[in-house]
């Protein structure tokens, strides 16, 4: 595992994280918040795989 793969494993539950922390404080919408995690997922998805 390269440290680039490993960056993406600890980025991403973070991100993750934070749109679930501000969709529960109200500060984004429900739509917002999904899109966000599941944009970062597969964006992480695609460059764990690609790496």
């Amino acid at each position: 595992m390269t440290d680039a793969q490993l960056g993406l494993m600890v980025a991403t539950p973070i991100i993750i994280g934070f749109a679930v922390a501000l969709r529960w404080i109200g500060a984004v919408r429900t739509t917002g918040a999904v899109t966000a995690v599941l944009l970062s997922v597969a964006i992480a998805a695609l460059l764990f795989l690609t790496q």
